[in-house]
């Protein structure tokens, strides 16, 4: 069949890939030119242990207190748009243990399928993006967030995910060549990591190689429906028509299925990092500054820093003062790193696709009989790519998933 993908992302470049190799003729239509997307310089993580959604108690009250400090690492900007209220409700509606109780376990299939596909991409593509899997450390300080974590390792632990409450000295033990300064951690050995430009450029590159088009630097304007189908689509460049049309453009995913008269509550979660190249003592083993929200990657020699979480519409500006709250927080935990503030050429932004319950929309519409989405994976969407790229195929192909796709509905907040 001839496929088109809106969203040149991981999730839309892995289902390109899975796709493709199931003999589809696939199109990626995307707005920019692959290289702007929250895919390439995010934290790089493969979280099988992320099974708490953002939507979870205590986010709320959280997120009001840090408000009001512009380097904290959360912020949402107060807007009277009907799109961020609609979202704000279902949020503070989905923010509770009920919700953790029923999201963790479609979270964790999800994520551990992924990590399969990433360990067979790893072993089948003709080149090397990087996969370690070194597992993770959820570094704190406070007494408080000791408590909070454990309650978390525990809950992963009944999941059957491992996780272990370890000591300051034996979190030291595992970086021996960096020193840390922290109360303990809990540390996740299942977890893995990648280099996440590695993987996107030489993905775009290998699937051109393999036949896959790419119509780059083109907006799609409007559909042409008919009789329950989308007949084609209108972009600024040229019509198509497909067979089978997936939606996987990321934040901007709410606008292009309210075209299609789809209720996709969307918001952008605005995200930073900065990479030191060159390392001398290098970090071992990926980790999360639990009280700062900084993520932490080592990328061969390099060392990426990320985090922070603004919903703020979709823009492209840059608060200086949030990467300065992920700068202070370095010598926190990692005291014999002095790490400069970077110029703002030097920071990269991306937008991540946050659902209002922080679960991702993952199958085929009710509605219009030949459209996929998949959209709405926020911060976990590298780690959740290559398993929502099969996913796609095999909704696509009408086969059996691997997957139970019940929590992950596209239309669960259809009224």
């Amino acid at each position: 069949m001839k496929v088109g993908i809106i969203g040149g992302g991981i999730i839309g470049l892995s289902s390109a890939y899975y796709l493709n190799k199931a003999g589809h003729h696939v199109t990626i239509i995307d707005q920019g030119d692959l290289t702007t997307g929250c895919s390439f310089g995010n934290a790089g993580m493969i979280v099988p242990s992320h099974i708490i959604p953002l939507a979870a108690p205590g986010m709320i009250s959280k997120g009001i207190r840090w408000m009001f400090n512009s380097t904290s690492p959360f912020y949402v900007k107060p807007r009277l748009r009907g799109d961020l209220i609609k979202w704000g409700y279902h949020f503070y509606k989905s923010a509770t243990k009920e919700h953790i109780a029923k999201s963790a376990p479609s979270l964790k299939e999800l994520s551990l399928f992924s990590k399969s596909m990433y360990q067979q991409l790893a072993k089948e593509l003709p080149f090397d993006f990087g996969y370690h899997e070194r597992g993770l450390l959820m570094l704190y300080k406070t007494k408080e967030t000791e408590h909070e974590e454990a309650e978390m390792a525990t809950l992963a632990k009944q999941h059957g995910l491992e996780a272990y409450v370890i000591s300051a000295s034996e979190v030291q033990k595992l970086e021996p060549d960096v020193k840390v300064d922290v109360r303990g951690g809990i540390y996740f050995p299942g977890d893995a990591h990648i280099t996440p430009q590695l993987l996107v450029s030489q993905l775009i590159n290998y699937l051109k190689e393999q036949g896959v088009v790419f119509q780059t630097n083109t907006t799609v304007n409007d559909f042409i429906i008919e009789n329950g189908t989308i007949k084609s689509l209108m972009t600024s460049t040229q019509d198509f028509e497909f067979d089978e049309v997936i939606i996987a453009t990321g934040s901007w995913s709410g606008g292009v299925a309210a075209r299609l008269g789809l209720s996709i509550p969307m918001q952008a979660g605005k995200g930073y990092s900065f990479t030191l190249p060159q390392v001398e003592k290098n970090v071992c083993i990926p980790s999360i500054f639990l009280e700062a929200r900084v993520a932490v990657t080592p990328m061969g020699d390099s060392l990426r820093f990320g985090g922070t979480m603004e919903i703020t519409g979709v823009n492209h500006s840059i608060s200086m003062n949030r990467v300065k709250g992920i700068v202070e927080a370095i010598p926190t935990y990692y005291p014999e790193m002095k790490v400069a503030l970077p110029e703002v050429k030097d920071v990269w932004h991306g937008l991540r696709p946050c659902s209002p319950d922080g679960l991702p929309y993952i199958g085929r519409s009710s509605k219009l009989k030949n459209l996929t989405i998949a959209t709405g994976h926020s911060m976990m969407g590298l780690s959740q790519g290559p398993g929502t790229g099969k996913l796609v195929s095999e909704i696509i192909d009408q086969g059996n998933l691997s997957v139970n796709l019940a929590a992950f509905n596209p239309q669960r907040f259809d009224f």
